[in-house]
């Protein structure tokens, strides 16, 4: 602990026992949730809410009961990717998720907002506390992997979902430019500030794939994802594509429907037992 500290865990960066000690925010009494994974990136626009959709699917798929938190209070695309148009409804028993086609339990702060284009202008303090209503208010019935898409960076929002939620992995998703992959080691450094293991690198927009020869092509250069990866002792990496159609499939809100094995692997990490 500091000679100045403030006992204020939320603006501090420091690894001390008072953090580490900090106490997890309770479920909702009728909720029940296994495991938790963050999937976060160090800048905005790399396709961290397409990953999140993704792996959420694809454990749907394998038949676990799976839920998505959305913690991008500010920009939460959730909604939009899964093709949900439904708000979420209340009762005294609490906030109760909306359900995607397949049987994905989604929470966003858009389906609490009248209109999805509202903006969301609130300080820190206020958008963290959301994120922790949407752990502690609402009613997750017998989840089995819940996905958190967490906003961009380092900030209050993340540093809060550390530590009021069971977090028991992180993926960390980033694209191949070289600046970013600075950004990824910053995010791979918190997680290991916060004790919380990563369990993959997701590179998004790594490569296009000719239709023609298959041949792929690395337009953006080939990114540093398996050194870093290798480095931090991440053992699971993953590249997806540069494609229209997944750009298309989360326009018209059917991320439900996409084809693909780039993150299978990935999926099948996530339900080993984390060390």
């Amino acid at each position: 602990m500091s000679d100045n500290c403030t006992h204020d865990c939320s603006s501090c960066g420091e690894n001390c026992a008072d953090r580490n000690a900090t106490q997890k925010e309770s479920l909702n009494k009728l909720s029940s949730v296994k495991k938790v994974i963050a999937v976060v990136s160090g800048k905005g626009g790399v396709g961290k809410s397409l990953v999140t959709s993704m792996l959420a699917v694809l454990s749907r798929r394998k038949g676990f009961e799976t839920a998505v938190l959305d913690a991008d209070v500010t920009g939460p695309s959730i909604p939009k990717v899964f093709g949900i148009k439904d708000k979420a409804a209340g009762s005294d028993l609490g906030i109760f998720p909306v359900i995607s086609k397949t049987g994905v339990k989604v929470m966003s702060l858009n389906l609490l907002l009248e209109n999805d284009t509202d903006p969301v202008v609130w300080r820190g303090p206020i958008i963290a506390g959301t994120v922790k209503q949407f752990w502690t208010d609402v009613v997750w019935d017998k989840v089995d992997y819940m996905f958190v898409d967490m906003p961009p960076g380092t900030g209050d929002v993340p540093l809060t979902v550390f530590q009021s939620l069971p977090v028991d992995g992180i993926i960390i998703v980033t694209s191949p430019q070289e600046l970013v992959s600075m950004i990824v080691e910053k995010a791979v450094k918190m997680a290991e500030l916060m004790n919380v293991p990563v369990l993959g690198i997701v590179e998004n927009m790594a490569y296009f794939e000719c239709d023609n020869c298959g041949k792929r092509h690395y337009v953006y250069g080939e990114g540093n994802v398996e050194k870093i990866a290798a480095v931090h002792g991440v053992k699971v990496t993953a590249e997806i594509p540069v494609r229209r159609d997944i750009a298309s499939i989360c326009d018209k809100g059917l991320i439900e429907l996409f084809e693909g094995d780039w993150l299978d692997g990935l999926s099948d990490a996530i339900e080993r037992p984390i060390k």
